[in-house]
């Protein structure tokens, strides 16, 4: 079944304290690209997520958004630079006893110092995160997946309207298509009866060859049949499982071009208006073959 490329999903999950949010959106694109936005101590992971995202979604552009939020105060190692706050100590009593400055040096002072109190976070565990980042980015790849097929349904439903007037179309053409060769040969009388204002006999034989070659020059069998097949694989393929966005397109464009030959070669008068019919509706269908996987 065919799967629409544009959706949303969000999960959830808390860890030690720490709330893991996964968004994936995934919008319309001819080739398959993953961006993937998360905190930077979490990039090692990068590699990981994509291939996990690349198990369901296969064409498109899908862009992963990874959000941590501490439940409880974070820890750190606080270090204190002992040595370096001596140093600072020793500057200011110098400083206020050589500028006679009464007020003493005191710990708010110190504190004030940079780099004699840092803190550092504690290494992650990239193995313990990855354990339950997969799992909400899977959740939120089966959340994505249920509207890509839901979407896909609406589209598949519209492909089948507009592909059953594209076949009706065809078979009205293949009805007209025995016709030309008689509507060539009396064109072709008309026009030399004319020319000739009636004073030349026409010799029925050499009519009938001159018409049939005419006729055989727009003879559009061949398109109707190549048609017909890119229509049924049409139709195949929307049955099929797994991405077919990129066949469907090639063979609406194929499509395409019989449909204009068949335009540019027929001879009758209702061939127009069901061609330009025709062209209507397989635009239409080459913008709604943009949308799925």
């Amino acid at each position: 079944m065919i799967k629409s490329m544009t959706a949303f999903g969000r999960a959830e999950k808390t860890l030690e304290g720490r709330i893991f949010t996964v968004e994936i959106r995934s919008l319309n694109s001819r080739y398959g690209e993953v961006i993937v936005r998360m905190p930077p101590q979490f990039l090692p992971l990068e590699d990981q997520i994509k291939k996990l995202v690349a198990t369901k979604i296969s064409r498109g552009r899908v862009e992963v958004m990874i959000r941590v939020k501490n439940g409880s105060q974070a820890v750190h190692d606080i270090h204190v630079n002992l040595p370096l706050a001596k140093e600072y100590y020793r500057a200011l009593c110098e400083l206020n006893e050589t500028l006679q400055i009464e007020e003493e040096v005191g710990l708010q002072t110190l504190l004030g110092m940079q780099g004699i109190i840092t803190a550092t976070e504690s290494e992650e565990n990239l193995e313990k995160t990855w354990s339950l980042l997969s799992s909400c980015v899977r959740e939120a790849l089966e959340s994505i997946d249920a509207m890509r097929i839901s979407e896909g349904m609406a589209i598949y439903q519209d492909f089948q309207k507009r592909l059953q007037f594209v076949e009706e179309a065809l078979s009205h053409i293949k009805e007209l298509a025995p016709a030309v060769l008689s509507q060539y040969h009396s064109r072709l009388n008309e026009r030399i009866a004319i020319l000739t204002e009636g004073k030349v006999e026409l010799d029925p034989n050499r009519l009938a060859q001159e018409a049939a070659f005419l006729a055989d020059k727009s003879d559009i069998t061949e398109e109707i049949v190549r048609a017909e097949s890119h229509l049924k694989q049409f139709g195949s393929m929307i049955e099929s499982e797994g991405p077919c966005g990129r066949a469907l397109d090639f063979l609406l464009q194929e499509l395409v071009r019989e449909v204009n030959t068949i335009g540019s070669k027929g001879g009758d008068a209702q061939l127009p208006q069901i061609v330009v019919g025709l062209k209507s509706e397989l635009e239409k269908l080459r913008e709604q073959v943009q949308n799925i996987e």
